[in-house]
């Protein structure tokens, strides 16, 4: 299988632009083409030439070798294959991604995977505030795929989230699945204060929480086929990062102060 290797020649300068950068967008250009490519506007105005070595040919694995906290919109809009970031990337990884495969061997900055719709996104390292937050005019944030980050998140991660799985290995940040819509979101060392906030539905899981609202009803322990048939999906879909099987969780309902039909799922009891 084909890949194109992008090897960073130096810390960029400036902040990159490299949403034109996907496996589907290159396909059929050549490498002097693709050198060609501006990834930086203003005075500047870097192509791809000047900031990467180029080699191997598109196909359906892109390869960055290097990272930076200034590579910008990485896989932005992705729609099939993989592309992997040896290194950090900025804002708005995955911004809505369609499939394929996003792999971050570090960090991730701010609004990674804003309004994604369908793939994988995995993060080696932590993820800034605001994972799949929408944009300004857009009405929802995430919306499919799977968002896994094996290190801390930032605050509000799942804002606005309608559709998909989020799941965080480390620490999960403050205000979790604010304004959520729907979809889940599993935290293996807990959910941080304020988890739920004014969520309408959705599911948000670990194995307890920090100072949960006051607008959660505590609904006792349940034995929920659906986590089940989840656990079943996860395994598919994820392998081994998906969530353990864990016994009947304690269920809180909310939040009572909009429309409460959300819940959190706390597998301690």
């Amino acid at each position: 299988m084909s890949a194109l290797k992008l090897k960073l020649r130096s810390a960029p300068p400036v902040r990159l632009d490299l949403s034109r950068l996907v496996p589907g967008r290159l396909a059929g250009l050549s490498s002097a083409e693709i050198e060609k490519l501006v990834v930086s506007g203003g005075p500047q105005g870097l192509t791809v030439g000047d900031c990467f070595e180029v080699s191997g040919a598109p196909g359906e694995d892109l390869i960055f070798e290097g990272g930076s906290d200034r590579f910008d919109y990485v896989g932005a809009e992705h729609a099939g294959g993989k592309i992997i970031v040896e290194g950090d990337v900025g804002a708005y990884a995955g911004r809505r991604m369609k499939a394929g495969h996003l792999e971050i061997n570090g960090d991730a900055g701010v609004c990674l995977a804003s309004n994604l719709r369908g793939g994988i996104v995995s993060v080696g390292g932590s993820a800034g505030e605001h994972i799949g937050l929408p944009r300004p005019g857009e009405k929802d944030g995430m919306a499919g795929g799977a968002v896994i980050v094996h290190g801390d998140t930032g605050d509000y991660p799942g804002e606005r989230m309608r559709r998909g799985t989020l799941i965080v290995k480390g620490r999960l940040g403050k205000l979790a699945g604010a304004r959520m819509m729907g979809g889940t979101i599993w935290a293996e060392q807990g959910l941080s204060a304020g988890a739920g906030i004014q969520m309408r539905r959705g599911t948000l899981i670990g194995p307890r929480i920090d100072e949960p609202l006051a607008t959660f009803v505590d609904c006792g322990t349940h034995d929920l086929l659906i986590l089940k048939i989840m656990a079943v999906h996860w395994r598919n879909t994820l392998g081994d990062v998906a969530p353990p099987a864990f016994s009947p969780p304690r269920r809180l309902m909310g939040d009572m102060a909009s429309l409460g039909k959300g819940e959190i799922l706390l597998t301690e009891g």
